[in-house]
């Protein structure tokens, strides 16, 4: 898993140094899922030394950017799910052609760093663990909170759970974890891989496990659209 994270970090750092810069250095508004943003974390810094611009991110959840953007804050990239994307660029608001899949990430388990990690290598195991923990966090909206959400009804636990299940309205599962706040997480695996202070058990077991696209695109009212494209 370090090295799946290590190899999307560093092909973002590919695809930056790659391409020109045809722009004065200039502050690229991002807004993006924690996912992406602890990715950014790591590459970021690199990126600005090699093209002189500066990056100011701010995280979210995708739906709540989403509806900031069609209320008119400005932006210059967002990082939201494709169909997310799709309705933006309908609506006027995103390039066309800037649509770039920047990664897919499973779902997984994390708890904090040092913690006993429980069992979570089958269905039964799954469930084990989420019964014997003493509280559960996952998002109250998001692509991963939706999907979780339903998992959990399939599963015949959401009445089990409803006593200590914690959902954030912001995307902050990994800092609740970390704090030790919250025992387990289940969230996207390259926020946990990118996140300090939180330990992936694993990713939920292969029958059970669902894919998240990160899709970014430049803004239609981009002030600096050439820097925001690099």
């Amino acid at each position: 898993m370090n090295a799946l994270i290590s190899t999307l970090v560093g092909f973002m750092l590919v695809v930056m140094s790659a391409r020109p810069v045809i722009a004065p250095p200039a502050a690229i508004k991002v807004l993006t899922t924690r996912a992406i943003a602890t990715v950014l974390n790591e590459a970021g810094a690199e990126f600005e030394q090699i093209t002189g611009h500066k990056l100011n991110v701010t995280t979210d959840i995708a739906i709540r950017m989403v509806r900031r953007i069609q209320a008119g804050e400005s932006f210059d990239v967002l990082v939201a799910s494709p169909e997310q994307i799709d309705t933006l660029i309908e609506e006027g608001k995103i390039i066309a052609e800037t649509r770039t899949n920047l990664a897919r990430s499973g779902i997984g388990v994390e708890v904090r760093a040092g913690a006993l990690k429980p069992d979570i290598s089958s269905v039964e195991a799954l469930k084990r663990a989420l019964l014997d923990a003493k509280s559960v966090a996952y998002l109250k909206e998001g692509q991963s909170g939706i999907y979780l959400a339903a998992l959990i009804e399939r599963l015949g636990l959401t009445e089990a759970l409803k006593s200590k299940v914690v959902r954030p309205d912001s995307d902050t599962v990994s800092e609740l974890v970390a704090k030790g706040e919250v025992e387990l997480g289940l969230v996207v695996i390259t926020q946990i891989l990118t996140t300090h202070g939180v330990e992936l058990v694993g990713p939920l077991p292969p029958e059970l496990q669902s894919y998240i696209v990160f899709t970014a695109g430049v803004s239609t009212n981009s002030r600096a659209p050439a820097a925001a494209k690099s």
